[in-house]
């Protein structure tokens, strides 16, 4: 069932899987107030919700998302952003949609429909699985525009790609094409424009199949292993096998693998 988080998002829920899409295909879904706020509350709401196992973030139109609005921000109006060029004081960074994207338990497929530049670089960056459409490009241009990243891949990218890659990227404000994006570890896959849609489904119904308290276990500890020593990530991965090693979805997972058929987990 396709519910409007507002205009500018759409949230649908089927099969355990929500999709949320950039709605805003006029003017290639740049991020305006009521954009940020409603796709940072649709994220909250399915990482929050239990029947939601899986999510995918995508876009209406040509493009995933061209970024901030720029336009806006050249003028003089209020994007709610950045203002006067400076950030507003208000604005609470901390509860952006890249920084609840990196906190969410669930995982997010991002089906690039097309060009994510700047933020919308950041918003597909902050995702964990990337399935890019021919024609989709990402482009840092931050540099381009006087700014910097401000939304997580001055983070992310050291990390993904390594520094070298990395600085070349953020620094020359270079675009990369969906099939550049494959060579660089950024994207996991290129399917053909209208194929993305199917595909991405395909890839979430396959992770929703799984238990799903084992899955967001397992990505909450890649989230911490980025930053721990190996034996420190050793002792964490141990506290969150103790409890999950007693739960029903375990001892199903066991019972179907005996008895040789699909299991069916509840995630309890």
């Amino acid at each position: 069932m396709t519910q409007a988080a507002s205009d500018e998002v759409l949230y649908e829920v089927s099969e355990r899987v929500a999709t949320i899409t950039l709605n805003a295909a006029q003017r290639m879904n740049t991020i305006s107030r009521t954009m940020l706020d409603a796709l940072t509350a649709a994220l909250v709401r399915a990482d929050e919700d239990r029947e939601v196992r899986c999510v995918i973030l995508t876009g209406a139109g040509r493009a995933f998302c061209a970024g901030l609005d720029v336009t806006a921000m050249a003028q003089g109006r209020d994007t709610g952003i950045l203002s006067g060029g400076a950030v507003r004081p208000t604005l609470d960074l901390r509860n952006t949609p890249p920084t609840v994207l990196h906190a969410m338990d669930k995982p997010v497929i991002c089906a690039v429909n097309g060009g994510a530049a700047g933020y919308g670089m950041d918003l597909a960056l902050g995702c964990d699985i990337r399935i890019m459409a021919e024609p989709a490009k990402l482009a840092a241009a931050f540099c381009k525009r006087g700014v910097l990243p401000e939304s997580g891949s001055t983070w992310l990218l050291p990390r993904m790609i390594g520094w070298s890659k990395a600085a070349q990227l953020i620094f020359t404000g270079r675009t990369l094409t969906a099939q550049e994006c494959v060579e660089w570890g950024l994207a996991s896959e290129v399917v053909a424009a209208d194929a993305l849609a199917a595909r991405a489904r395909e890839l979430a119904l396959e992770i929703a199949a799984n238990a799903p308290l084992a899955v967001q276990a397992s990505k909450r500890m890649m989230r911490m292993g980025w930053n721990e020593t190996f034996q420190d990530h050793v002792h964490h991965v141990y506290l969150q096998l103790l409890p999950l090693a007693q739960s029903e979805d375990t001892k199903e997972g066991m019972r179907a693998f005996a008895e040789r058929r699909e299991p069916r987990f509840e995630g309890r």
